[in-house]
């Protein structure tokens, strides 16, 4: 402002001294002048610096990544009221923006302030929420700013297009600033930035929307409540208020947070567990080693663990509690997935406020039915799984969720309850140990003499073999007794046969000298050859008896002979 005034005295001083001439007040009173030539150029050179100055002031220089914003202060009307941003030339705020690089207009910097503001720029995973000081006031019943055509989305941005052509509206917009930069005007738009709604795999995004961004919107459908009452959120068609009834498959997002409200709801199987939170009691069983049977007692406590939905469920049956622990494993289809959010809300909601009160009554229900034993909770543990979760199933329906399966686990069934069949089931494994050990011990006794007898082998393999011999022994001899009775019985028909031809006498005689001659081979010291000449006649053994002499062979026979002769009779 200085600087265009200081331009202006000059000017306006060069154009005096140019008409008039000047005098300095020194020269007057010495009667001097100034040399004619320094007098004539002075006022050019003060019009010159005059009009430099005006020049300095009538031209900006705007940054590549600055926006220059211009608010009027002189030679202008006033702003209407209620007015905020001039979009005609008034004093105040300009809706136009000097955009980079170089801009001349006669006087700016001495009729507008010049203010100079970095590009807006919104991050990646982000949007911007606009906020307009200037437009037209909201309808009744809008809290947000009617949505612009996505073909005139720039135009907005426009604050001179938005305040005149486009008649955009003052306060919250409903259309937001995708990441990038944006060169705005910072007088009519302030911007809040915001994350991006992020739907992870496994997920789906149901909206409720609180806009109404289409033109008919009365096919709303609503949504019957687990006690058979209609909800107040109504599942309705994209663009209408309610719940939207199309979820939003995985993926990012720009959607205003004041116009819409999403749930992330998980489409993947689900698992609440109702596990611990009660005190573990068992009965242990120890044998000693004479085979007798001891107990003792021992407790823990079973923590809630981390993650789970609840802790198990206490059943009581037949006066005794009965902790259970369960599995239910759920999954919402991303068709049910508003229906959820209409009827509940989420799926923490569903597990808090449906699920787990009904399993609990569920169980307990069945577990004190008049029929019901405790141990049926380990021996028809699949029965009462099914029951449950027939029942659950209906339950999960209402609210929109698919029950897949229910599970039951260990039950922390009495102690008392058990020790007696523990007992009974020790002593029948003590008992077959028992015999097993018998069966292994007659077992190993075989084994060592099937050992001992691999290790007498070679005796054994020497009797048998002498055990052969002896059998082919005597089947020789038998045959060897064959044959000498074969023999004998053709020696007696050879004598019978001789004996008819010579006589009996003269056949045991030759048979006789048989035996004397089979002797004689045997032992030649029997035959005694005689060096004599015997002559007889007759057809006995006289020859013989002159061959061998005197033999023992000879008197044996001659007394053989005399024995075999019958005695003559003295009787006449």
């Amino acid at each position: 402002m200085f600087i265009a005034v200081a331009s202006l005295v000059l000017i306006i001083i060069g154009l005096a001294l140019a008409k008039k001439g000047i005098t300095s007040p020194d020269t007057e009173k010495k009667n001097t002048r100034i040399p004619p030539v320094l007098a004539g150029a002075l006022p050019f050179l003060l019009i010159f610096l005059g009009l430099f100055g005006l020049l300095s002031r009538s031209f900006v220089t705007v940054g590549s990544h600055e926006v220059g914003l211009m608010k009027r202060i002189y030679l202008a009307p006033n702003l209407p009221p209620g007015k905020i941003i001039a979009a005609n030339g008034e004093k105040g705020p300009q809706a136009e923006i000097l955009g980079p690089g170089f801009h001349f207009r006669p006087l700016i910097k001495l009729l507008y302030d010049i203010d100079f503001a970095p590009v807006t720029e919104i991050p990646e995973g982000q949007y911007g929420l606009l906020v307009a000081k200037d437009g037209r006031p909201l309808e009744d019943g809008k809290f947000l700013a009617d949505p612009w055509p996505e073909n005139k989305f720039s135009d907005m941005l426009n604050a001179d297009y938005f305040l005149t052509g486009g008649k955009g509206q003052k306060g919250p917009q409903l259309d937001v600033l995708r990441p990038g930069k944006y060169r705005l005007n910072t007088f009519l738009f302030s911007t809040q930035t915001r994350p991006a709604l992020d739907v992870p795999t496994g997920h789906v995004a149901v909206i409720r929307s609180n806009v109404q961004t289409r033109d008919q919107c009365l096919s709303a459908v609503n949504v019957t409540g687990r006690t058979g009452e209609t909800v107040a959120t109504p599942i309705v068609p994209k663009g209408c208020v309610g719940v939207w009834d199309e979820p939003l498959p995985p993926g990012r997002y720009y959607l205003n947070e004041k116009a819409y409200v999403a749930t992330i709801i998980p489409t993947r199987l689900q698992t609440w567990t109702y596990v611990g939170g009660y005190t573990e009691r068992k009965i242990n069983l120890r044998v000693d080693n004479d085979g007798r049977i001891s107990q003792e007692e021992v407790s823990r406590e079973v923590p809630v663990p981390p993650g789970a939905a609840d802790r198990a469920i206490t059943v009581r049956v037949e006066g005794w509690t009965v902790p259970v622990d369960m599995r239910v494993v759920v999954q919402v289809h991303p068709r049910n997935a508003p229906k959820v959010v209409a009827s509940v809300g989420d799926l923490q909601r569903v597990e808090d406020n449906i699920i787990t009160p009904a399993i609990r009554d569920i169980l307990r229900t069945i577990g004190g039915h008049k029929d019901r034993k405790v141990l049926d909770f380990v021996e028809n543990r699949d029965e009462i799984t099914e029951l449950v979760e027939k029942t659950i199933a209906r339950e999960g329906d209402k609210a929109g969720v698919t029950i897949q399966e229910v599970r039951m686990g260990e039950p922390a069934i009495p102690p008392e309850l058990l020790v007696a069949t523990l007992r009974e089931q020790l002593a029948t494994q003590l008992n077959k140990t028992y015999q097993k050990e018998r069966q292994a011990q007659k077992e190993r006794i075989s084994v060592e003499r099937e050992r001992a007898s691999a290790d007498q082998q070679k005796t054994l393999v020497t009797a048998e073999i002498q055990k052969q011999a002896a059998v082919h022994k005597m089947e020789q001899l038998r045959l060897e007794g064959e044959g000498q009775k074969l023999k004998l019985m053709e020696i007696a028909k050879g004598q019978k046969a001789l004996a008819d031809v010579f006589g009996k006498d003269y056949a045991m005689q030759l048979q006789a000298l048989e035996k004397a001659l089979e002797a004689a081979r045997a032992n030649p010291a029997l035959v005694k050859v005689p060096v004599v000449q015997v002559n007889g006649s007759g057809s006995g053994y006289e020859g013989a008896a002159a061959i061998l002499g005197a033999s023992n062979i000879i008197r044996m026979m001659d007394g053989l002979d005399r024995k075999t002769q019958p005695k003559k009779s003295t009787r006449k």
